[in-house]
């Protein structure tokens, strides 16, 4: 699957689609095909503040348990309680339906364009 190139990623492979100063945030297929199988998620609290490169949840697979990082400075506005409800939605549309969360961004991120990334995880 190849990374669409209207979104912006981090190095810790999210996805960032800005629209304004709301974005939606997910993970990519890359991480997805890392993890396995997702099982299970934990999502950042409606209001709560983040902070750019820390850990602000969880995404568990069979495989192991990996921390879902802040893509940038912000609030969180609302979760996509259907991967709470359903996490393989993570694994069979990451940058669809396995949206994980919108934020008001209040941070400049650190972003990388789609072929920066694709670049990184060629390395």
């Amino acid at each position: 699957m190849s990374n669409p190139t209207h979104l912006s990623y981090t190095a810790e492979h999210e996805w960032i689609e800005t629209r304004g100063d709301v974005a939606r945030v997910g993970v990519t297929a890359f991480a997805t095909e890392a993890l396995g199988d997702i099982v299970f998620v934990e999502l950042p609290e409606v209001g709560s503040k983040i902070t750019g490169g820390e850990s602000c949840g969880e995404l568990e697979s069979t495989k192991s348990v990996s921390d879902l990082f802040a893509p940038a400075d912000g609030e969180i506005l609302e979760i996509n309680s259907a991967v709470v409800e359903d996490p393989a939605l993570i694994n069979s549309d990451p940058f669809g339906a396995g949206w994980l969360f919108e934020m008001r961004v209040s941070g400049a991120p650190d972003l990388l364009d789609a072929a920066a990334y694709d670049a990184l995880i060629e390395e």
